[in-house]
């Protein structure tokens, strides 16, 4: 399972996962109070990326990415939008 160190390779490598095969393309939102750390998930059974952090500043990019993904899964045309990414 890649666990990625960079925001930005996580979210090209998210993309491109999700515009592969939209219908099998699962996220996870994972918080442990714990440890402090927030994990997001994306996978189709087959491929499984993992970005991980205990960053404050992180939080707010992984809300935004996920609710762009989130958008993209309900939407029609699914397919023929790109995301938009800072």
């Amino acid at each position: 399972m890649p666990h990625y160190q960079t925001w930005e390779e996580f979210t090209r490598a998210a993309e491109k996962l999700y515009l592969s095969d939209p219908m099998k393309v699962r996220v996870v939102l994972k918080y442990r109070h714990c440890d402090g750390n927030l994990c997001i998930k994306v996978t189709d059974d087959v491929v499984c990326l993992l970005y991980r952090t205990d960053q404050a500043q992180d939080v707010k990019k992984i809300e935004k990415f996920h609710s762009q993904l989130m958008r993209l899964m309900v939407a029609r045309e699914s397919r023929s939008v790109t995301m938009d990414t800072d």
